[in-house]
């Protein structure tokens, strides 16, 4: 493995995955996809060629996997990977049901610092990542990958209960 591999995997595989997780909606599947966007990246005699961001590279390569595993998985009749459109209701939408917002308000209660807060601001304050990383003086993608944790901390808190 070459040092410049090495650096770009230590340096993107958290956005990557942040943003495969935007895509799939489940931690299983990002992280198979991620690890296939940088298994690809090795293993092919493709480099970036400078045209975009190497994150914006990388994310192409992991859209395209993604893509490639929807239709893979479209031809057989139980797909683990779905579109965001067709994906089971999201935290965000589970507020409209009463006894679900009391739940999710006693989890986010308990939810610890700063994941309680990064969720409180993108849900309820709707603020942008950059604003959130901004307001903790960290990066935006510290925000995304922050918010993605306290995401999959409430669900697993709310299946728990």
């Amino acid at each position: 493995m070459s040092a410049d591999f090495e650096q770009l995997y230590n340096t993107y595989y958290m956005q990557v995955y942040s943003y495969v997780m935007t895509l799939a909606r489940n931690q299983d599947i990002a992280e198979e996809i991620t690890q296939k966007t940088f298994f690809k990246v090795l293993t092919t005699n493709k480099t970036h060629r400078g045209d975009a961001a190497e994150f914006t590279w990388l994310c192409a390569i992991a859209k395209n996997i993604f893509t490639d595993e929807l239709r893979r998985q479209s031809r057989h009749s139980h797909s683990e990977l779905q579109p965001e459109s067709v994906l089971d209701v999201s935290i965000e939408t589970a507020f409209e049901d009463e006894e679900s917002t009391f739940r999710i308000h006693q989890v986010l209660h308990n939810l610890e610092e700063p994941y309680k807060e990064v969720f409180q601001l993108r849900v309820f304050g709707e603020l942008s990542f950059q604003k959130i990383g901004l307001l903790f003086g960290k990066t935006e993608n510290w925000a995304r990958v922050t918010y993605h944790r306290a995401r999959l901390k409430i669900q697993e808190r709310m299946e728990e209960k």
